[in-house]
């Protein structure tokens, strides 16, 4: 059921098997002639469902802890993570269309059992980190803007399953245009609420550019982290090279390198927008809670309440309960996408869509429900921005891999990476590695460093 005998195929250990979201693969037709902004506008849409994870509640949470505690002094952190992101989505879609493998078939192909297996386990633990963050995010959400108490509104979020399944069925083109559709509300959203608090655009400006204090300053360091967490998440490399795959590109070399040059645009395109939402809220919490001295905001029920206070507009915390509302179905819809995509690539199991899509959901909520419900509201901000320090922990796992298959023409063809674009990824890949071990050695021992990062964060940490 897991693995068939290994054979050598095109520096594979093993053919392909069932294509990646079989029931949707290459569903959608691709121009082969025509102006070329209309064979680029069959593309757009994975980039979107991408860019979703990286504007989750997660993030949410570490750009409101970051903005009231350092102002916009961390705005430069986003950017460079943006950077990150639109590199490592460009090779995810490289992949993809070179081999004809989502991320997850790759490990399995091209490792041993135990390693594939190994690399599944951890990837589960990204999706489960992820959850945890959507479903609290989504809870607060629906509490927020209708008042339903947040233990009724996780389990309302499973129903997302269904919603796939049902626009699945109309076409996977409506996924993304219910996507899209609710990523315009939360930047429309945001774009009123930093017009009402008026921020200053010359600190905003001077918060892009680097700082000493990010690395000297040890509360600064891990929030920095968690922001790497929630903007470059590894559930999102194993979702992009799926769902590129809807697109019927052809199996020409010619077809394959435009089908990456609209996909690698359109990933761009949707990171950027990205980009500006993760500003938008770290730029809120620095002009509306850090300038009023109130530097301990973290939570999103609290960053709620204290909007409207702030400033002086009514509308402001209800256009801030929309859009996290928004961004956290968006969010669980494609978390759910990405954990079918790692279980089916990894385990290689033939289920029907809608019990795969059970138990990948199921696998993920269980636990973040569990966790949701003990913490509470009150306790949601540590744990949102646990869970992305977590997923930092995790994206090593998913990054070299990636980029050690686009760099092995044996494994991709015509589509290798170019040597440049190899070293300045293996460079991101090699920086993400350095921080997250020195994190991890860190926090297992318990130095006084690590204590001061994470003591705002998990208060019992050093008390043992």
């Amino acid at each position: 059921m897991l693995r068939q005998p290994a054979k050598i195929s095109n520096g594979w250990r093993r053919d392909r098997g069932e294509p990646s979201l079989a029931e949707v693969h290459h569903s959608i037709s691709v121009r082969a002639t025509g102006p070329s902004w209309r064979q680029a506008a069959v593309f757009i849409g994975p980039g979107y469902l991408v860019a979703v994870g990286y504007m989750d509640p997660g993030n949410w949470a570490t750009s409101l802890a970051g903005g009231s505690k350092f102002g916009y002094s961390l705005l430069v952190v986003a950017a460079l993570s943006n950077v990150m992101a639109i590199v490592l989505q460009a090779l995810s879609a490289r992949l993809a269309i070179g081999t004809g493998r989502d991320l997850a078939q790759a490990c399995r192909d091209a490792y041993s059992e135990p390693v594939a297996m190994s690399l599944w386990l951890l990837a589960e633990v990204a999706i489960i980190a992820t959850d945890i963050a959507e479903v609290i995010g989504t809870a607060i959400g629906l509490s927020l803007v209708f008042g339903i108490p947040l233990e009724i509104g996780i389990f309302i979020t499973a129903l997302d399953v269904f919603l796939i399944l049902y626009f699945q069925k109309l076409g996977f083109r409506w996924i993304e245009g219910v996507i899209i559709s609710l990523l315009c509300v939360t930047a429309i959203c945001f774009a009123i609420q930093i017009a009402l608090a008026n921020p200053d655009w010359g600190a905003v400006i001077n918060g892009f550019v680097p700082t000493t204090q990010i690395i000297t300053n040890p509360e600064m360091l891990y929030l920095a982290l968690s922001i790497l967490g929630a903007t470059v998440m590894p559930h999102n490399l194993y979702l992009h090279s799926g769902i590129v795959q809807t697109r019927s590109y052809g199996e020409h070399v010619s077809e394959k390198r435009q089908a990456l040059k609209y996909a690698t645009i359109d990933s761009t395109a949707a990171l950027m927008l990205a980009l500006l939402v993760n500003a938008s809220i770290l730029i809120l919490a620095a002009a509306t809670f850090n300038r009023t001295g109130r530097l301990d905001v973290a939570e999103l029920g609290q960053a709620h309440r204290l909007l409207a206070p702030l400033l002086g507009f009514a509308i402001a915390p209800t256009l801030f309960g929309i859009a996290l509302l928004c961004c956290g179905i968006n969010s669980s819809v494609t978390a759910t996408l990405a954990g079918q995509i790692i279980m089916e690539g990894f385990l290689d199991i033939k289920l029907s869509p809608a019990l795969r899509r059970l138990v990948t959901r199921a696998i993920a909520i269980i636990p973040a429900a569990v966790v949701a419900i003990w913490y509470g509201e009150s306790g949601t901000g540590r744990l949102l921005i646990m869970t992305q320090v977590v997923l930092s922990l995790q994206l090593s796992f998913a990054v070299f891999p990636l980029v050690m298959f686009t760099a092995e023409k044996a494994k991709i063809g015509e589509l290798v990476a170019p040597r440049w674009l190899t070293v300045f990824a293996g460079l991101i890949a090699i920086v993400i590695a350095v921080f997250n071990v020195t994190l991890l050695i860190d926090l297992a021992i318990g130095t006084p460093l690590a204590c001061s990062m994470a003591a705002p964060y998990l208060p019992s940490f050093c008390q043992r």
